[in-house]
């Protein structure tokens, strides 16, 4: 996971030139940077990246950290299931357990390098990836699981929705890969450390996402939940052995705690840059106080929603329709044929017309199943629901 900074995330500020948006420090590789807050200067000016596409990122940034929040509730859930399977606490004290976590952790200053909690992530992920798939499998393959089906559910309606929900949380999975694409922070050469950073990106996201989800249906059926986590835990009953769900878990909820942080920073850092005073010390308390003051207000919001909309798979579709769609496979075009303006007559303009519609037909479709099933869900659950 990549820290946005604020000049490309949360919108450039109208009188931002291209050189207050690119970070390195040699001047005359400015040039050379190709990344998206650049792109979209050179395209479209400042007011794009200040109303329109700074906007969408940051929403991108934020959901994201509602959507830790509310994992890291249903882990500890998980956890608390494990020692006391007859409890009767709900979710959303375990989003709120975990959202104190977050206010605490939120606190701590920006990070200048986010190299050792990006390698941090990164094992974590692999490891409760693989947890997942081993359990997935073992649970497969002994009596302990439920028994399966792999028929679709719902009529014809649903399923249709279902398909664009699918589309919307997709682009959520493998759009992560526009964390560094949106950097604008990287030392010449950009080009070649993009495209390596992206190969790693992607790898990693198959790798993982594959073997989560081709385990975890074949062994579930249609009963696997967003959390295949939760799967592992039925009535009580532990279908791997207990210490397993424990260690899983606890991968899951350090690595949330951690990518949580991280996107926690372009809110910070807009807030930040609205109350703070430059000329004070960072931690004066002209500074001290503000920064502590709007962090909180900004965890509790999200925790707050988390609580509210319990539904992972819902936040994820939503995440992908208004934001990862237009960022990955829209707006990349538009502005493409806006910067470079390739003759009409020419295969590449009207390639790049037709993605833009399709995939913008498919965006409205998907923010209207998204926010249907979270409507759904919501009158089906109740806000607050213990899920």
């Amino acid at each position: 996971m990549g820290l946005l900074r604020s000049s490309s995330v949360a919108g450039v500020q109208e009188g931002d030139d291209a050189g207050k948006v690119v970070r390195a420090p040699q001047d005359h590789h400015q040039k050379e940077l190709d990344a998206g807050a650049l792109f979209v200067l050179k395209s479209k000016g400042p007011r794009w990246g200040k109303f329109f596409v700074g906007p969408v990122q940051f929403m991108v940034c934020y959901g994201a950290v509602v959507g830790c929040t509310l994992l890291g509730g249903e882990c500890l859930k998980t956890i608390y299931l494990l020692s006391k399977p007859d409890g009767t606490m709900k979710l959303y004290e375990f989003v709120i357990i975990f959202g104190c976590l977050m206010l605490f952790l939120a606190q701590m200053p920006s990070f200048h390098s986010l190299r050792h909690i990006n390698m941090v992530s990164l094992v974590l992920s692999l490891l409760y990836s693989a947890c997942a798939t081993g359990g997935s499998i073992y649970i497969g393959l002994s009596s302990k699981g439920p028994e399966r089906d792999y028929s679709l559910v719902g009529d014809t309606p649903d399923r249709i929705f279902g398909i664009f929900n699918a589309i919307a949380i997709i682009a959520t999975t493998y759009g992560n890969g526009i964390i560094p694409e949106i950097q604008a922070t990287l030392a010449p050469p950009v080009t070649g450390k993009m495209f390596k950073g992206l190969c790693v990106c992607f790898t990693v996201v198959v790798v993982t996402f594959f073997s989560v989800a081709i385990s975890g249906y074949w062994a579930f059926g249609n009963q696997a939940e967003g959390l295949l986590l939760s799967n592992f835990l039925v009535n009580g009953k532990a279908l791997v052995p207990k210490w397993f769900i424990l260690m899983t878990n606890m991968f899951t909820i350090l690595q949330l705690s951690a990518v949580g942080v991280v996107y926690l920073q372009p809110t910070n850092e807009v807030l930040e840059k609205t109350f703070a005073d430059p000329k004070s010390s960072e931690f004066s308390a002209r500074n001290v106080i503000p920064r502590l003051i709007s962090r909180s207000i900004s965890v509790v919001a999200a925790t707050t929603l988390a609580a509210m909309l319990p539904f992972f798979g819902d936040i994820n579709s939503l995440i992908g329709a208004f934001g990862f769609l237009p960022l990955d496979f829209i707006l990349p075009v538009v502005f493409y044929n806006l910067t470079f303006k390739p003759s009409r007559r020419s295969p590449i303009f009207w390639l790049n017309i037709t993605i833009a519609v399709v995939f913008s037909t498919v965006a409205v479709i998907a923010a209207v199943a998204a926010v249907r099933q979270i409507a759904l869900d919501a009158g089906k659950y109740r806000l607050f629901a213990n899920v």
